[in-house]
């Protein structure tokens, strides 16, 4: 078996509003991919759908040789899932709730406590394991409920938004424990994301969806070096019609891609340096006032705004998620 996932024309929908929709991917045995995209995007109800907790509208999953619909239990045998929200018990001790989980999860009595010590040991809790978790910081909240879904070392780990809500240096350590799992346990790694930097930290591979459909799938690198050495970033005096202005863009030597977002365009080109003069002659000739003009590297922000559009904006994705959540409660009641 060369896929650890794998799903068809996956689709979900709710009433009348599409979550997911129509995607097919797979990924590799011992692999760290990633769902790219903001929240509301269909990222957390893919990941519901390959945890067996929602039933898919159409199309079907395989985790780790099993289908999701028909032999759901021998799937959740074989994955771990961390939910966004902290499931951890804060008047239970840090090692109470991995004893809670251990029976949950119906490991050997004889195999308990070894686990748990392995676990907190990975995880750098064990000096604090017999300390109440109300006492404990976010990070520390995070890396427990990590620790509960690698008690019954699952060949598939799922992380929902691992590091949401977390100041970046804890981020950073949370980004450290992840990689120490995936060299130790050499398991597959299935997370979501909003944070450009944390997709391009950890994945080997990362599909880019929004909107409930994949835009693309590849290596961050890859995704990077397709959008052409360099990008120039150009403000506008106002957001007016630039069609024409656009048209003879295209036309420059070495512009690979344009995109514009109101008052914004974006190059993507081979060789800026020569590309800028030609953009200010253009402007010049059709009297249209450039604010700013920049020129840097291309990053998964980029290549973002290239395949969507837009970019992550964080207050509308929070209004599309809670409206996503809310379908999926209705659809669950």
């Amino acid at each position: 078996m060369l896929h650890s996932i794998e799903t068809r024309s996956l689709t979900k929908s709710f009433g009348d509003v599409t979550a997911v929709n129509d995607i097919s991917f797979t990924v590799d045995n011992g692999e760290i991919f990633g769902f790219l995209g903001p929240n509301g995007a269909g990222k957390s109800t893919t990941m519901m759908i390959l945890t067996t907790l929602l039933k898919p509208t159409s199309g079907n999953a395989v985790i780790c040789g099993y289908d999701v619909m028909t032999n759901p239990k021998k799937v959740r045998e074989n994955i771990g899932y961390v939910q966004q929200e902290s499931t951890v018990d804060e008047y239970l001790t840090g090692r109470e709730n991995l004893l809670l989980q251990a029976k949950l999860n119906h490991i050997p009595k004889k195999e308990i406590n070894k686990r748990i010590d392995e676990v907190l040991q990975l995880i750098e809790l064990s000096e604090k394991q017999d300390m109440t978790v109300v006492t404990y910081s976010g990070g520390m909240r995070k890396r427990l409920d990590i620790a509960g879904g690698l008690l019954h070392r699952p060949k598939v780990l799922f992380l929902d938004e691992p590091t949401v809500g977390l100041d970046i240096q804890t981020r950073r350590k949370i980004w450290k424990y992840i990689k120490k799992i995936h060299t130790e346990f050499e398991m597959t790694i299935f997370l979501s994301t909003h944070y450009m930097e944390e997709a391009d930290q950890l994945c080997d591979r990362i599909g880019i969806i929004d909107g409930g459909k994949i835009q693309v799938i590849d290596s961050p690198e890859n995704m990077k070096n397709a959008m052409g050495n360099e990008v120039i970033s150009i403000i506008l005096e106002n957001d007016k019609n630039f069609d024409s202005f656009i048209v003879e863009l295209k036309k420059i030597e070495f512009v690979k891609k344009i995109n514009k977002d109101g008052s914004k365009i974006t190059l993507f080109a081979s060789n800026g340096t020569e590309v800028i003069p030609n953009v200010f002659q253009i402007s010049a000739k059709q009297n249209i006032k450039i604010t700013s003009i920049s020129l840097t590297q291309p990053t998964l922000d980029d290549v973002f705004v290239s395949f969507t559009g837009h970019e992550i904006r964080d207050n509308d994705a929070g209004f599309n998620r809670k409206r996503e959540h809310a379908k999926m409660k209705r659809l669950r009641a």
